[in-house]
């Protein structure tokens, strides 16, 4: 049976509007998939729904759709998307009622079960704002397969959009591991749209054009293997850097855990076709886990920020008199004050931008008066008392509620996986656990790394010289991933970056949790720092909340690097 090739044009709510156009009339496929979802934006939606409960689902798809349905409907390319958010059901009813305005029909199914709010005290799960199961693919596929022209779901697996298709059109069974696990990395890769197109690669001064990105495409065989592409003529490059980046975001250990199968990343092998071609190869399965993670949000409280702007001579001492000033004037203390202080300022500077620091404090209290306007009102009152120069860069506001996420772990028995076809006809999936052989060992085991001094002589250089990085957040955690592009460099990367040296070059993380996965068919290290955002993006304060920016700071930092690697930049 033919490759099935499946697009995507979507990597969260808000991505390139024009994509699913440049999708569907750049060239041919089978499938175009559109990932909306992720932590924060289940919070939004789930506001949205509280203020209306027809809401809940990503708008945009919406719109979207009422310029494309047609054009996908002509190409015979079928949609299948999580912009159902929390509400896929009235999601589907908004396409239906689109449809006929257009004088379309096309048959739409969705897929629901996901949501556990009704449910969350009973599973022991609190009583959160939303509460989300991670789905799989099987009931997209059973839409699929069903004759659904499009498939809106809730939260599933981001992979599970790409899992749907390659299903449906192989007719694989849930004991077809190897293909599942294929069809997962497949759809990660894809799945973040142009992150795997050179958008936010380490070594982007490389790609000749980065002006306008394609979005990519992944051609998944019947054995599971697949081949990473984009349309051609767009932008961007398809190769194994821009895939191996992708590959390393936001994962853990070598166990890539599914709804379906739990996939082996240390199992992954990749090949450079040339002409924006990277095949998948080697990618074993093993079966899912008997739980399933649940997306958990739940409202926490409220919060204000003020930010002040700091210029010249005595930065230090203009942000104590501040902070001293505004905390006294405060009626009610907030029960949590941050203060953080940038110091972007240099010394004797050619602009006043250049000659100045930034100064935010942020305020959070379960009682929204305490972090209301009263609290950015006390510091606009300072503007002819306080430090000289004294500058802000918003007028006083109101402070707004927040949430903070958690995971949440239930028996996937527990769940219903139910879907909802055109016809009115309704769908159990089953969720009964694959029996399989007892898991493989790891591919590799980093006990005894090699000592760094048998490389000899060293230059002092950024690490980034010779290996790229891909990080990103999983709830409070976040990874770093880390690859070299030599296979010759990859003993000494293990050996050298170990999690102490680690540690040392990120410090925020020296009295947090480390830990350290090795993969070597993707010359690759993999950290995951426990608790550096604290309770999630929704909640934290830190200068980079989803530590997009982690893995490019690492890269900056100096080490020693073996002068026989050459020059490397």
């Amino acid at each position: 049976m033919s490759a099935v090739r499946i697009g995507n044009a979507s990597g969260f709510y808000g991505d390139r509007f024009a994509a699913m156009q440049e999708m569907l009339t750049g060239g041919e496929l089978d499938y175009l998939t559109g990932d909306y979802l992720a932590e924060l934006t289940m919070l939004i939606l789930g506001r949205d729904r509280l203020k209306d409960s027809t809401l809940g689902y990503a708008k945009t798809f919406l719109r979207q759709m009422e310029t494309n349905l047609g054009t996908a409907m002509d190409r015979g390319v079928k949609i299948v998307s999580n912009a159902g958010g929390v509400n896929p059901a009235g999601l589907a009813e908004a396409l239906t009622r689109l449809a006929g305005e257009l004088g379309l029909s096309p048959s739409i199914a969705y897929v629901d079960g996901d949501d556990l709010t009704a449910s969350a005290a009973d599973l022991g799960l609190g009583t959160p704002l939303t509460a989300n199961a991670y789905l799989g693919g099987f009931g997209i596929a059973a839409a699929l397969q069903a004759g659904a022209d499009i498939v809106v779901t809730g939260r599933v697996t981001d992979a599970s959009l790409a899992v749907g298709p390659a299903i449906a059109h192989f007719g694989w069974e849930p004991d077809h591991l190897d293909q599942i696990a294929g069809a997962m990395v497949a759809g990660h890769i894809i799945e973040c749209g142009t992150q795997a197109t050179g958008g936010n690669y380490a070594f982007f001064t490389e790609i000749a054009d980065l002006r306008h990105p394609g979005f990519p495409i992944a051609e998944v065989e019947a054995d599971g293997s697949s081949v990473i592409t984009k349309h051609a003529g767009t932008g961007g490059a398809v190769t194994v850097g821009t895939v191996t980046a992708q590959l390393l975001y936001e994962v853990g250990g070598p166990r890539y855990l599914g709804p379906d199968a739990t996939t082996r990343l240390d199992t992954i092998e990749l090949e450079d076709l040339g002409d924006d071609r990277v095949r998948v190869t080697g990618v074993r399965g093993e079966a899912p886990p008997d739980t399933l993670k649940v997306s958990l949000n739940h409202l926490a409280g409220f919060r204000n920020e003020i930010t002040m702007i700091l210029t010249g001579l005595d930065i230090e001492a203009k942000a104590e008199l501040v902070r001293t000033q505004f905390e006294s004037e405060l009626h009610h203390a907030p029960a949590d004050l941050t203060w953080t202080l940038t110091r972007l300022d240099h010394t004797d500077a050619p602009t006043q931008q250049q000659a100045s620091a930034v100064l935010q404090c942020v305020a959070k209290d379960t009682d929204p008066k305490v972090v209301g306007r009263q609290f950015s009102s006390a510091a606009v009152e300072l503007a002819l008392a306080s430090y000289p120069g004294f500058t802000m860069t918003a007028p006083p506001g109101p402070g707004s509620p927040f949430a903070v996420f958690e995971p949440g772990y239930v028996p996937a028995h527990s769940v219903p996986h139910r879907v909802h076809l055109a016809d009115g006809t309704t769908l159990d999936i089953d969720a009964s656990p694959v029996a399989t052989s007892a898991p493989a060992a790891d591919t590799f085991s980093p006990d005894e790394p090699a000592d760094p001094a048998r490389w000899g002589l060293t230059r002092r250089a950024p690490l980034g010289d010779i290996a790229g990085a891909r990080s990103g957040d999983k709830g409070g955690s976040a990874n770093v991933g880390v690859w070299v592009r030599n296979p010759d460099h990859f003993e000494w990367l293990v050996a050298t970056l170990t999690s102490d040296r680690f540690t040392a070059l990120i410090p925020e993380a020296a009295e947090l949790t480390v830990h350290r996965h090795v993969f070597p068919n993707l010359l690759a290290i993999n950290f995951v720092i426990e608790g550096i955002l604290g309770r999630g993006v929704a909640d934290n304060v830190r200068f980079d909340p989803q530590a997009k920016g982690l893995g490019e700071w690492l890269r900056s930092r100096h080490i020693d690097i073996p002068i026989e690697f050459g020059e490397l930049t």
